[in-house]
């Protein structure tokens, strides 16, 4: 159409000049300009025939249109706003000028004969450019050039095509190449990448070289967000890059063009494309690239090979035609492989992945097992999988490259080992990899973990000796670069602890471990942070070169282990390192100054140890400045356990006959410090720095000899330590009561004969005096303050030891002067703050009251912790009310109201790590006052619970003071009197109770403290006078019924920690830490577990335990019927489900203590939740429970006949759980003497349910048949003699129903079921039935299974004298999983996954033809199509009327699949609608929407009418068209009605048709979305018929 009116135009006027002129003039329009390139364009189709008009003006008219309008139009024209990324109506104006002006330009250029203005213009261009104008101008010039570049010489203009490729060049590589949103700049760069350059690149010759000499220079290959542009400039230079078929027979052609293939540097960026680029059109450009590569390579036939920069090594490419099929098959999968990666798809991937096998068959060499293709393709699509979003898929990655050496053996190489450091340690740090597999039970180990294990100690084997020092220093130095999470640096850990021994790693490498020793330590998990520990110790002691490290370096490095994690002595850890010592102590390197006299046959270990405690003993300087401060413990420990380590390594290669040798190292190493501790007493000039050290490393001897880990029974070593320490006894207390401390009196044992105790009176007397002696009204200095801060540690480490100690006890209760004293202390009176005096000591800091708040704090603490020992000790002689006493001779102990509010007053004061004493007084004084003053016991309630609250995020001072509160809130006692009065504090209890049930949801363990202590002290009252007890636990059943139900829905990342910890402690002392770490069982599973060891514990003959069940029991299924009708989601593993379950399960457990009487008030409830609708696990309790009522108590009966009487629409399947109790008839009527009556009434039931139309009911009711059937024949019931036949044959046929339908594979399978063929009711009835092996069968989630031996382990509260019932008899433990109502699961699912290579697989559409896919790049949407090389049709889809983002969306992303040009919209605001984009999948990026609102539909559609357009209408009119017969024209516009009102009827009236779409069925009409797709659809599969027709 466009040359028609060219032509018309120049039939008007026969001097072409004139017309160019009048174009020329008036405002530049697009549609001008337009005109005017269409116009030009005929004219050089006429000049180039030899018939052109006017050919002398012709070019001086081009001339002075080129130089005169075009070029000051292009640099005239505004940009565009910096970030829009909707172009909007004038930035598209301005691109159609824009590309119009430029075809004109070139046509200007050829119609003025030969180069002369196309060099002028390009010159001009290029100045432009280079000046770095605006980005607009920028623009304009690169159209410029792109526009004249073809017209310039090659030979000739050679120089300046040379410049202009090399700016164009800059240009493009100045993009921003990370997918962000396009600006001006970014527009220009695209312009030349995607139309200057493939312009210059036809010129060929000089610019191309520039243009790959450019790329060459680039340095190395580009990072993520650099290799967008370089990958934008090949794929537009592709074809010129590469080359052509046939070009091998001209030499000449072939060295004119460079060959991409050659260049290490292409396939770098190729690679980087695939694996980095973060954006999928810049992936799609390495691909496309890669594919032109191979294609080319396989048309020219010839061989090609491309060497890695460094010179060795496999080839990054290589062809021969020899291997064409080998490697176009190995191409083909892998570009596959990398197209499929797109999709982000565990489904579709999956398949794929066999394909991946083969390439690394047909990469390694089978002659000399060498690689024949670069590793680095391997491991780009390695690393696409891990950078992937979905984390299953990048698990799957993960877990597929572990795999790889299971089947095979790789050949070295450097990039392999590269990969392992980078990119697959990255993606192993992510902890939701080590996810249990599906069906995995709790506790066996993350198979990624397990894989990751044997793939690193095999590739480690396989390393040369040369490379695996540096490997294994890279991936040690990469544990510690950045925070990884507790759970990868233990699988990491244990991984490398178990790589075979070999002398590998230096001091830089024990560095390394200390440094990831270090990162463990952020890990909140004690147990795995100390199982990480233990690995990395292991892996030092297997892989550290000793003869590279000295003793001192491995010291440093084992005081980076917390003893309390792991390395406790006495451990396997402990026992393991002193064995590697031994065998190792002569090989380390030595230090120089190490003394090796005096010692037996000295060792290396033996010497260092001793230098080290003669270097520790030396007196230190003169103590001035900050010397003169305590010490720091680090030496003293680490003096402490080299020591100790030292004596166990001798004690190892000592026979049993020399344990005297043992005694003598030992001695030998602690002369020096028992020599100082024997002069302490006496000599008095002994420097204070000096006496700190000795005792503290005396403490940390002893704390290390007695960690957890170790036991002291028969501990030689501990045994002679202490009558080591106890010939000191006497010097360190003289010392001590010199100093007023007492701080290390714990340490030592104690017996009335030992000095020891002759020093406590004196030091007592001396630490009173001191806090009696009055300041005269003088300020306080502070020495004196310090003094009496010092003597109430004093006193109170006297009470807290005399309180453990009950030898120092003193048998009468008679009150001495020092509890006179410590009792009339004003509880209220705090230090005050010191005056700085003027001439401090050189040890005093200037600054007196720095930190005067601390020392305030452990003064007030000290003094409760003495008032505690008081209370504790005159617990009898405390008054209930405050006026029984009138003259108290102990005034705290006698006059309780006024402690408990100096408590109060004291946790206003102290910070939260130091409450614990008090919290200890208010225990002992709250029992005796909550009848008198309940306000104030209710108020010392409510202060403490506020600590509790705002400590729950504080891990080391929590459990400590939780478990105190627990203590004096839920004191028996307490309990027992708030109950009794029934006043505010049994509220508040109630309260509280409540608020740590609700804190636990969050913070796992806190439930556990509570119910633990008071199940323990019930029983423990409960042993002495049940009566009592049990009554008052009555009053707080409450909590045992939270406890039956407890337990939360944890996230997953909060499961996967308790999976982890659980495979540790199965572990148990092959990990050290399950040694030294106590099991603090704070798992919520322990919560039921105490209740339900508590509740075994009941007898039901005991009046108040009985009571107490039957109220539990009712409070139960009262929350049953609760939960039932809650509006809460019911699904399988719902929290709903979960504790229905639970309740169930309690029930069980306490059906024993339940009587005839008490039945009789919840059998009907207990009938009645058989009828509601329940998942599978708890119809089989509800079931159980039925069974073993009325098999213990007939008299039943009766009433359950009844279940059977409610219509049958009102049963519905839940007759099933009644017909189940049947088919258990045998158990029930064991104890009936008479059982044919029960059998006629069951008969008659069951065969009526038999023609049920249900077909469960059905399957039910014949397995019930069956077994009562059975009976019948055994009890020779003689009324049924005449039904025999006819029962007889039914249940045969059954039995033997032909052919091999669903409903013989059902009869099979529940007969087969587990509750049918193997569970027995009675013999079943056990804890391990309840709580693991029915909850396994019946498909509740692992986290419900709890493992009997978890309660065996629950030591808090006793076994029952009736433990046997806890483990169950039978075989329903062997039992797998499975429902006969379920489809067979995995009977199919494993033979896909054998398959080695699937036969077929899923594969997207990738539209991009053999066409380089941004030839001619456009930023506008009418263009996008020809990025990705996709069809252009002439179908416009208006949705205008259409109102619902997700018909919208849908809409979108189908016009995009079958490329419609463009798709009109209401309001373009929809593209933010989450739902549209839910359905569109980024469609609306690809495809050019047009915002016309429903008003302006009618001038729409007239002038796409006046364009050409046929509008065709989607509705069912009287006139409508059906859609099988009507044909589409290629201009079709698609008008889709609203979801409701269809199309108006003022619209049909401008529809040039109507089409309908037949239908079958008798709703009327389809979803518009559904409509508007199959007409699209309908439309493309026309356009491609008579496009194909045309071709053929």
């Amino acid at each position: 159409m466009e040359w028609v009116l060219a032509e018309a135009l120049l039939s008007q006027s026969r001097d072409p000049r004139v017309l160019l002129g009048a174009l020329c003039r008036g405002e530049a329009s697009a549609e001008r300009v337009e005109t005017l390139c269409f116009l030009l364009q005929r004219l050089e189709d006429e000049e180039a025939r030899g018939g052109g008009r006017g050919a002398g003006a012709l070019p001086e008219a081009a001339r002075e249109v080129a130089a005169g309008y075009l070029v000051p139009l292009l640099r005239g024209l505004p940009g565009r706003p910096a970030g829009g990324s909707d172009p909007g109506p004038p930035a598209r104006h301005r691109r159609r000028v824009l590309r119009a002006a430029g075809a004109a330009l070139r046509s200007c250029a050829r119609l003025a004969g030969g180069s002369q203005l196309a060099a002028a213009l390009a010159v001009e261009a290029l100045r432009d450019l280079l000046a770095g104008g605006p980005a607009p101008g920028a623009e304009a010039a690169v159209e410029v050039l792109a526009a004249v570049g073809p017209c310039l010489r090659p030979r000739e203009d050679g120089p300046l095509l040379e410049r202009v490729a090399q700016a164009a060049l800059a240009l493009a590589l100045a993009a921003d190449g990370d997918g962000g949103e396009a600006g001006p700049a970014e527009d220009a760069a695209a312009l030349a990448a995607g139309r200057l350059l493939p312009a210059l690149g036809q010129c060929g010759g000089a610019a191309l070289r520039a243009v790959w000499d450019g790329l060459g220079a680039a340095g190395a290959p580009p990072g993520p967000g650099r290799v967008g542009p370089q990958l934008l400039v090949l794929s537009a230079l592709a074809e010129r890059l590469l080359p052509e078929p046939g070009a091998d027979r001209d030499p000449r052609t072939r060295e004119e063009g460079p060959d991409a293939r050659r260049c290490w540097r292409f396939w770098r960026t190729v690679q980087a494309g695939l694996a980095q680029a973060q954006d999928a059109l810049t992936r799609k450009r390495a691909r496309y690239l890669l594919q032109r590569a191979v294609e080319v390579s396989a048309e020219l036939g010839a061989r090609c090979a491309c060497g890695p920069q460094e010179g060795n090594g496999p080839s990054l490419f290589w062809w021969s035609e020899k291997k064409k099929d080998e490697l176009l098959k190995f191409w083909e999968n892998y570009i596959l492989i990398m197209e499929t990666l797109e999709g982000n798809q565990i489904h579709v991937i999956k398949p794929v992945l066999p394909k991946l096998n083969s390439l690394f068959e047909y990469a390694v060499s089978e002659e000399n097992g060498n690689w024949l293709f670069h590793p680095s393709w391997h491991m780009c699509i390695y690393k696409r999988m891990f950078e992937s979003e979905n984390k299953i898929l990048t698990k799957e990655g993960v877990l597929h490259f572990l795999e790889l050496y299971e089947t095979k053996v790789l050949p070295f190489s450097p990039e392999f080992s590269e990969f392992l450091i980078g990119p697959l340690m990255d993606a192993l740090s992510e902890s939701s990899l080590y996810s249990r597999s599906p069906g995995q039970l709790i506790g066996s180990g993350s198979p990624l973990g397990l894989k990751l294990q044997k793939f690193l100690v095999t590739y480690i084997s396989l390393l040369p000796e040369e490379i695996k020092s540096s490997f294994l220093l890279k991936c040690i130095q990469k544990m510690s670069s950045r925070h990884w999470c507790a759970i990868p640096i233990l699988f990491l850990s244990k991984a490398l602890a178990n790589v075979p021994r070999c002398k590998a790693l230096g001091i830089e490498a024990l560095l390394a471990l200390r440094d990831v020793l270090q990162c463990t330590m952020i890990t909140h998990q004690i147990l795995l942070r100390g199982a990480a520990q233990c690995y990395l110790l292991q892996t030092a002691m297997n892989l550290v070169d000793v003869e590279k490290v000295s003793l001192s370096d491995i010291s440093t490095f084992l005081m980076c282990l917390r003893q309390e994690e792991s390395l406790g002595r006495g451990t396997s850890l402990w026992t393991e390192l002193c064995d590697w010592l031994r065998v190792n102590e002569n090989c380390f390197r030595r230090a120089s100054d190490c003394s090796c006299v005096g010692l037996p046959e000295t060792s290396s270990l033996n010497a260092y140890v001793k230098n080290l405690v003669q270097e520790y003993m030396k007196s230190p300087a003169l103590e001035t400045g900050e010397n003169c401060f305590m010490p720091d413990w680090f030496e003293a420990k680490l003096v402490a356990m080299m020591v100790l380590l030292a004596v166990d390594v001798e004690g190892m290669k000592s026979q049993y006959s020399e344990k005297r040798r043992t005694q003598n190292v030992l001695r030998i190493f602690l002369d020096p410090l028992l020599e100082s501790l024997m002069k302490l007493g006496t000599n008095a000039y002994m420097p204070l720095l000096k006496t700190d050290r000795c005792l503290q490393l005396l403490v940390k001897l002893l704390h290390t000899c007695m960690l957890k880990g170790s036991s002291t029974q028969d501990d030689e070593v501990f045994t002679l330590l202490q009558n080591f320490v106890m010939s000191t006894a006497e010097s360190i207390s003289e010392f001590i009561l010199r100093r007023l401390t007492m701080n290390e009196l714990s340490s030592v044992g104690w017996k009335r004969g030992n000095p020891i105790w002759r020093v406590i009176s004196p030091l007592k007397n001396a630490s009173i005096r001191h806090l009696q002696e009055m300041d005269h009204g003088k300020e306080p200095t502070l020495g004196t303050q310090v003094q009496r801060v010092i003597s109430m540690a004093a006193l109170a480490t006297v009470c807290e030891a005399t309180d453990r100690t009950p030898e120092l006890q003193l048998g009468s209760l008679e009150a001495g002067p020092t509890e006179r004293f410590l009792s009339a202390l004003p509880l209220h009176h705090t230090l005050q703050k010191p005056h700085a005096e003027e001439e401090s000591s050189l040890c005093e800091e200037s600054s007196s009251s720095q930190g005067w708040g601390k020392i305030v704090a452990q003064y007030i603490h000290d003094q409760w912790v003495c008032l505690s020992f008081l209370l504790k000790k005159y617990h009898t002689l405390i008054p209930t009310s405050e006026g029984e006493v009138l003259e108290p001779i102990l005034p705290a102990v006698q006059m309780p109201v006024r402690t408990l509010q100096a408590a109060l007053e004291a946790l206003t004061v102290l910070p939260s790590d130091q409450v614990l004493p008090v919290f200890h007084c208010m225990k002992i004084l709250v029992p005796k006052l909550l009848t008198s003053s309940e306000s104030l016991c209710v108020e010392s309630f409510d202060m403490a619970w506020k600590i509790i609250s705002a400590l729950s995020n504080t891990q080391l001072i929590f459990w400590s003071n939780l478990k105190a509160f627990v203590q004096f809130v839920f004191d028996t006692k307490v309990l027992t009197t708030a109950a009794k009065i029934k006043g505010q504090a049994y509220f508040k209890i109630k309260e509280i109770m409540y608020k740590i049930i609700e804190m636990s949801a969050i913070k796992t363990g806190v439930f556990n403290t509570l119910i633990s202590y008071c199940c323990k002290s019930w029983i423990v009252s409960a042993s002495d006078v049940s009566q009592v007890s049990l009554s008052t636990a009555k009053n707080y059943s409450e909590l045992v019924l939270e406890a039956c139900i407890f337990g939360t829905v944890f996230r997953r990342d909060q499961r996967l920690i308790q999976d982890v910890q659980t495979y540790i402690e199965n572990l148990g002392h092959d990990c050290a830490a399950n040694t030294v770490i106590e099991n603090t069982k704070r798992e919520d599973h322990y919560v039921r577990i105490c209740a339900v060891k508590f509740l075994c514990l009941l007898d039901g003959s005991n009046m108040s335990h009985k009571l107490f069940v039957e109220d539990l029991a009712i409070k139960l299924l009262d929350k049953d019927e609760l939960v039932s009708k809650s509006r809460t989601r019911y699904y399988v593993n719902s929290q709903q489900h979960r504790v229905k379950n639970r309740i169930w399960q309690a029930l069980l457990v306490i059906f024993p203590r339940f009587d005839q009487n008490f039945l009789n008030r919840i059998i009907d409830k207990i009938f009645h939740a058989g009828f509601i609708n329940n998942q599978a696990s708890i119809k089989y309790f509800i079931e159980w429970i039925i069974i073993l009522i009325l098999h213990k108590f007939p008299q039943f009966l009766p009433k359950f006949w009844d279940c059977f009487s409610y219509g049958e629409e009102n049963l519905k399947t839940s007759i099933c759980t009644f017909l189940s109790v049947l088919s258990h008839l045998d158990i029930i009527t064991q104890n009936v003497p008479e059982k044919k009556p029960i059998l006629k009434q069951a008969f008659i039931i069951v065969l009526q349910w038999c023609f049920s139309h249900n077909f469960s009911i059905r399957l039910y009711a014949l397995v019930a048949l069956k077994k009562i059937w059975s009976m019948c024949k055994t009890w020779h019931v003689e009324e049924f003699d005449a039904l025999t036949s006819v029962i007889e044959s039914s249940l045969s046929q059954v039995e033997n129903m032909p052919g091999a339908g669903n409903a013989k594979k059902n009869w099979q399978r529940i007969q087969e079921h587990f509750f049918f063929e193997t569970f027995h009711p009675l013999k079943d009835y056990c804890l391990e039935t309840i709580f693991y092996i029915l909850p396994r069968l019946s498909g509740l989630v692992e986290d419900e299974w709890i493992a009997i031996d978890k309660f065996t382990r629950f030591t808090d509260i006793p076994l029952d004298s009736g433990f046997q019932w806890y483990l169950s008899p039978t075989q329903l433990c062997e039992r797998k999983p499975g429902d006969w109502a379920q489809q067979d699961i995995g009977s199919n699912s494993g033979e896909a996954d054998d398959q080695s290579e699937w036969t077929d697989v899923q594969k997207k559409i990738i539209p991009w033809k053999n066409n380089v896919p941004d030839l001619d790049l456009e930023l506008v949407f009418q263009d996008r199509v020809a990025k990705l090389g996709k069809s252009i049709s002439r179908l416009i889809v208006v949705a205008s009327l259409i109102d619902k983002p997700t018909n919208l969306g849908g809409l979108c992303r189908t016009c995009e699949v079958f490329g419609a040009s463009a798709l009109t919209v209401g309001s373009l605001q929809c593209t933010r609608d989450k739902q549209f984009q839910c359905l569109s999948v980024s469609a609306e990026q690809w495809l050019p929407l047009v915002e016309v609102r429903p008003p302006q539909l009618i001038d729409f559609l007239q002038q796409k009418k006046a364009e050409g357009y046929t509008v065709i209408g989607v509705e069912q009119t009287a006139r409508s068209v059906d859609l099988t017969q009507y044909s589409f024209p290629e201009r079709s516009l698609l008008l889709l009605g609203n979801e409701r009102e269809g199309i108006p009827a003022n619209l049909i009236q401008q529809l040039d048709v109507c089409v309908e779409i037949p239908q079958q069925g008798i709703i009327r009409s389809l979803n518009v979305h559904v409509s508007g797709a199959l007409l699209i659809w309908e439309y493309t599969r026309q356009q491609l018929l008579k496009h194909g027709d045309t071709e053929s």
